[in-house]
């Protein structure tokens, strides 16, 4: 069984207190089982952008876990481009969350599918 959205994010930002990272919830999605797309900013114009790592990086076994995969080919990208890849993937589904994480080491504290 998956956690829902709403929990697994209040513990990401946790996680990242503890770090000694800042992080804010951007945009509120589905509670329950929303998308979740965490931007990375580095504070020097740039930021990585992480969302839903596809199904296919999934074996069954795993199937409730939540794993990201980088979203631009770039990381760290633009901040321009991250903001113009969240403001489609809001227009594609209103559900998304969009969690901001402050980081100049562009920490991020997630489980990366890599490519």
């Amino acid at each position: 069984m998956r956690l829902k959205t709403a929990l697994w994010v209040a513990a990401y930002l946790r996680r990242c207190q503890v770090e000694g990272v800042f992080g804010v919830v951007r945009r509120r999605g589905a509670e329950e089982a929303g998308a979740v797309f965490v931007r990375i900013s580095r504070l020097d114009g740039t930021s990585d952008l992480f969302g839903p790592a596809p199904q296919s990086a999934f074996e069954a076994a795993e199937s409730a876990a939540r794993a990201f995969a980088p979203s631009l080919a770039e990381q760290p990208a633009p901040d321009a481009a991250v903001e113009n890849y969240l403001a489609r993937e809001v227009k594609f589904d209103p559900d998304v969350w969009i969690v901001e994480v402050e980081d100049r080491a562009g920490r991020n504290f997630l489980d990366i599918v890599r490519g």
